[in-house]
């Protein structure tokens, strides 16, 4: 495998960490850029760390969650979503869904990260030394992940609930395209 295909890997896996991201700067408007950094680092450990997971747990894990990996991301996503969804019909005032709290990251993080455990599965099987890997997935990730925050912080609307909702909507479609990808192969 050429770094070429581990570039493109990299991107393809960033997607969802990047539309949460946007998400994300959508729902925290005057996020800094310090709390930026740290969901950004969160995505991208997750992220570089799932294929490592993969790559040790090889066939093992396989034959274990290949199966039900797509139905984890969306039941994952969807509630992430659906959370979002019905917190942007509160008030400022009574919003309890927070990007910057760590529970709220970490499940952003796992619930985009899981694909990237079943790459890393098929990287066991080649001949490739697996810290480039976790290097170039990581780096690509932080930086999709900072700049889908600044789109999502950019973006102007004087409905932020209408904004908030879209970006609930979009984690639940991420799950039903990694479903249908799944069920398509």
């Amino acid at each position: 495998m050429q770094y070429f295909d581990i570039l493109l890997i990299a991107l393809a896996l960033s997607f969802d960490t990047f539309a949460v991201s946007v998400s994300t700067g959508l729902i925290i408007r005057e996020i800094k850029f310090w709390q930026a950094t740290k969901i950004a680092l969160i995505l991208a450990i997750f992220q570089a760390l799932a294929p490592v997971i993969g790559w040790y747990g090889g066939l093992q894990i396989e034959k274990y969650i290949a199966e039900y990996d797509h139905w984890i991301s969306l039941i994952l996503l969807s509630i992430l979503g659906i959370k979002m969804i019905m917190e942007a019909r509160k008030e400022d005032e009574k919003k309890e869904f927070n990007p910057l709290k760590l529970s709220v990251c970490i499940g952003m993080a796992v619930a985009t990260s899981i694909d990237a455990l079943i790459v890393g599965i098929t990287f066991a099987f080649m001949k490739i030394h697996i810290l480039i890997i976790i290097f170039i997935i990581g780096f690509i990730t932080y930086l999709s992940s900072m700049l889908g925050i600044l789109l999502g912080k950019q973006v102007n609307s004087k409905n932020g609930q209408h904004i908030e909702t879209l970006g609930g909507i979009i984690l639940i479609l991420i799950g039903i395209k990694i479903l249908i990808t799944h069920l398509a192969e």
